[in-house]
């Protein structure tokens, strides 16, 4: 149980560091008054560019493929689970920014990468799917996360794994709630549309 709560820590911790809000800062621009209001990949692009957005989805992947890689390695399939699930929450919930961050698509992705690469990769090709026809962002990211829960689930993966891309899918999905919403009545922000400042 001590080792779960030390990984739980350590994936929340990891999972918390906002990438794109510090990218931001260093180009003296504060990503949460643009567009969404995340500080994940999406928005970082549509603010500053995709250099900017390349570099904050690289990082968010590997500090949940990192978080996801310590927890196995000190506690095993739980451990997996337990810090790849907090390295998620922290990237939705940082407390160092008063628990508003990204919608954890690409750390989640990363924690999936460290057992299910073929699953992420095709996840991200039914995702790309999605964005060719619609330019919804926010669609193929929820179509991939379905498309990795979905897989995973019917491999026989462990219990820890499979009780963990649910949670990971449910982050997902709450925190787009509001692009659900937008979706379905056709007025969702499309790609290549310049984040404007937030009222």
């Amino acid at each position: 149980m001590t080792d779960l709560i030390v990984v739980g820590i350590m994936g929340y911790l990891l999972g918390s560091v906002p990438v794109g809000f510090l990218v931001g800062r260093l180009r003296g621009i504060d990503v949460r008054r643009y567009g969404s209001g995340a500080t994940g990949g999406t928005n970082v692009l549509r603010t500053l560019g995709p250099w900017a957005a390349l570099f904050t989805v690289a990082c968010d992947i590997g500090k949940g493929l990192l978080a996801a890689y310590l927890g196995q390695r000190l506690a095993g399939d739980w451990g997996y689970a337990v810090g790849g699930f907090l390295a998620s929450l922290g990237h939705s919930y940082p407390v160092w920014l008063r628990f508003r961050g990204g919608k954890s698509v690409a750390t989640s992705g990363g924690v999936a990468l460290l057992h299910y690469p073929l699953q992420v990769l095709l996840g991200i090709l039914a995702g790309a799917l999605a964005v060719l026809p619609t330019r919804w962002v926010s669609l193929g990211s929820l179509v991939a996360t379905a498309a990795v829960v979905i897989q995973v689930l019917v491999a026989g993966a462990p219990l820890a794994h499979r009780l963990l891309v649910v949670g990971l899918a449910v982050v997902i999905y709450v925190r787009h709630w509001e692009n659900m919403k937008r979706i379905a009545a056709g007025t969702e922000n499309r790609l290549g549309v310049r984040a404007q400042p937030r009222p």
